[in-house]
């Protein structure tokens, strides 16, 4: 919902502003009040999950639609499906990411670049620079996304399913950070080698959170002596590991109009007549057939480079067949 408001920073220097925020719950707030300066940064994380949800599930039935209001998904979120576990876990991975990317750019003022990985690592070269500071985010984003889970009761099934690919989210982040070097020396000799960690870019971190979604994990609850624990729901599934996605619910077929659970169904999406996969008009139409109209298209053409410096194109029009569900 932070994701569909004009910016925080004004409405926060009141001193119930955080208090105005539809939607937190009560430690949330408090999380707000104490950290006002890193809501910005919540915000944007918002933004970039929604955003990365959309681009990742554009070609499928559910294409990530959001809706006015506070049920932003719809009731898509609290079905327990394997849809409900990537926003989940989009969520968590995008507080991580933009809360850490703003320490490192000096934008918060309790958290700032990881001072703790110094020395010489076994390859050889010197670690320096700015490291991002993801134990910071990490530690933010599970304050912050995971505590209306805990409020909930932490032996519900769906807390449990929430809680666990909240986590999966970061992780991801978390296994794929990379090392950044910088060469010194005469005439850029590398003699010497300085180097510092940086998370993936977020569309990588998407990526690999479709593929778990695709390989999701349908599991029940089972009680284990006092614990409830989440186990596959068939002795034919792989047991899942924390990077992993895990749901409770089969998924419906998203083919129908539904809105009131943030279904829009696919009548008037456009689908590829000739693809085999989801985006193809057999699967995304559902079986309903699809209508084919030409539109034109102009682009830019025959570009030609004048010296110097500048590119001089013809524009070009031509039509293309668009196909859309009936």
């Amino acid at each position: 919902y932070l994701a569909k408001q004009n910016s925080l920073r004004g409405a926060l220097q009141d001193p119930g502003g955080c208090k105005s925020l539809t939607g937190l719950v009560e430690e949330q707030v408090r999380i707000c009040q104490r950290q006002v300066e890193a809501m910005d940064a919540v915000k944007h994380a918002a933004e970039l999950a929604i955003e990365e949800c959309q681009h990742q599930f554009h070609a499928r039935r559910w294409n990530c639609s959001t809706l006015q209001g506070l049920q932003v998904f719809g009731k898509v979120t609290i079905q327990g499906t394997r849809e409900a576990a990537f926003i989940h876990a989009i969520a968590a991975a995008g507080v991580a990411f933009a809360v850490t990317w703003a320490c490192s750019h000096g934008e918060l003022e309790k958290c700032g670049c990881d001072r703790r990985i110094r020395g010489v690592s076994p390859k050889g070269f010197q670690w320096s620079g700015c490291s991002d500071n993801l134990s910071y985010g990490i530690a933010f984003s599970q304050a912050f996304v995971d505590n209306p889970e805990r409020s909930r009761g932490i032996f519900a099934s769906r807390v449990l399913m929430n809680l666990h690919n909240n986590e999966a989210g970061r992780k991801a982040i978390l296994s794929h950070m990379k090392v950044e070097c910088k060469c010194h020396g005469v005439s850029g000799s590398c003699e010497v080698r300085t180097c510092w960690k940086v998370m993936p870019p977020f569309r990588e971190v998407g990526n690999i959170l479709k593929e778990k979604f695709e390989g999701a994990t349908e599991v029940h609850p089972k009680w284990v002596g006092s614990r409830k624990l989440l186990v596959p729901k068939s002795s034919r599934f792989k047991p899942y590991t924390v990077h992993d996605l895990v749901y409770l619910l089969a998924s419906p077929d998203f083919c129908d109009w539904d809105p009131r659970h943030g279904v829009f169904g696919t009548s008037g999406r456009q689908c590829n007549r000739t693809s085999p996969a989801m985006d193809g008009c057999e699967l995304l139409c559902c079986g309903r057939d699809f209508r084919s109209t030409h539109t034109e298209v102009v682009e830019r053409c025959g570009c030609k480079f004048r010296w110097c410096c500048s590119v001089t194109c013809k524009q070009c029009r031509h039509l293309v067949e668009v196909h859309s569900c009936r």
